[in-house]
């Protein structure tokens, strides 16, 4: 019996603005280009399962935005936590990786990022767009929790103890297995000095909730731009409420938006009818 090789992705480093990005590639380099961006504070390892579906027909990109996973820590915090910051990134990424042109899929922040370049510094050059479960708002309710949670990650002196902790605040990411669980922990952890673990993540990002507020709000940006749109909403979402989500239907240019059932913020893309709808949509809708 002959095993299948299993996809794997090829781990690299660039400067781009001053900072060392860490990202992940999938797929072969003559292929068509996707790129991944994760959610606020979160990294590019939240894509392998969709990256790895894809990865026989695609190249891959899934950045590590700064201040999260691998990529550098900002030392002037209050000057790069922002969408210019990130968007200026992402077409350094797009020239040093010689992109044309690319379909973007994002959760949370990175599809609201999506829209900022795409009606932005990359306006022309995304061709499709994911958004899961994001718009060209960020309501107050949700909005105020980021800001609580986000600059104050908790530390604990176990990884079971850490991994308890990612289940209950992710829980509303929907099912996932034990190993699926076990393996969010394990790539969302860092250790502190003193032993213990916490979020790998720089808790100052949270300074753009207080400095940039506005970077959330696109909604002319999000009437001009122009790439085929799908738009992954929780049922019950408070982030992406039903009437933001018509709204987009009818202001996008051909918006598609499906309610996602029994997840909440954001869906983890990681069943296999989560995947199927992100894939359905990027090799059907043509480019």
């Amino acid at each position: 019996m002959v095993l299948a090789t299993p996809v794997l992705p090829r781990s690299k480093y660039l400067e781009c603005g001053g900072h060392q990005i860490h990202y992940l590639e999938w797929g072969d380099h003559q292929s068509p280009v996707i790129v991944m961006w994760h959610g606020l504070a979160r990294n590019c390892r939240d894509f392998d399962d969709l990256a790895r579906r894809l990865a026989g027909k695609y190249r891959i990109i899934c950045p590590d935005t700064i201040g999260r996973g691998l990529s550098g820590w900002s030392s002037s915090p209050r000057q790069d936590y922002n969408f210019g910051s990130y968007a200026k990134c992402a077409a350094e990424l797009f020239e040093l990786l010689e992109i044309e042109e690319a379909d973007w899929v994002g959760t949370s922040m990175g599809g609201a990022l999506g829209i900022f370049v795409a009606g932005g510094p990359l306006r022309g050059r995304i061709t499709r767009l994911v958004l899961n479960d994001n718009g060209p708002t960020l309501p107050e309710g949700p909005f105020e929790r980021i800001k609580q949670y986000v600059g104050n990650p908790p530390s604990f002196s176990r990884m079971t103890e850490f991994e308890n902790y990612i289940r209950t605040i992710y829980k509303p990411f929907g099912w996932h297995s034990d190993g699926q669980w076990t393996r969010m922990a394990e790539i969302l952890s860092r250790r502190l000095p003193d032993g213990s673990f916490t979020s790998h993540y720089d808790p100052k990002i949270v300074l753009q909730m207080f400095e940039y507020p506005n970077d959330f709000e696109q909604w002319d940006t999000y009437g001009s731009i122009t790439p085929p749109t799908l738009v992954l909403r929780r049922e019950t979402s408070d982030v992406l409420s039903a009437e933001t989500a018509q709204w987009m239907s009818r202001h996008g240019s051909n918006t598609h938006v499906i309610d996602v059932p029994s997840c909440g913020h954001a869906p983890g893309l990681n069943t296999f009818q989560q995947i199927e709808l992100v894939a359905g949509f990027l090799e059907n809708s043509g480019r």
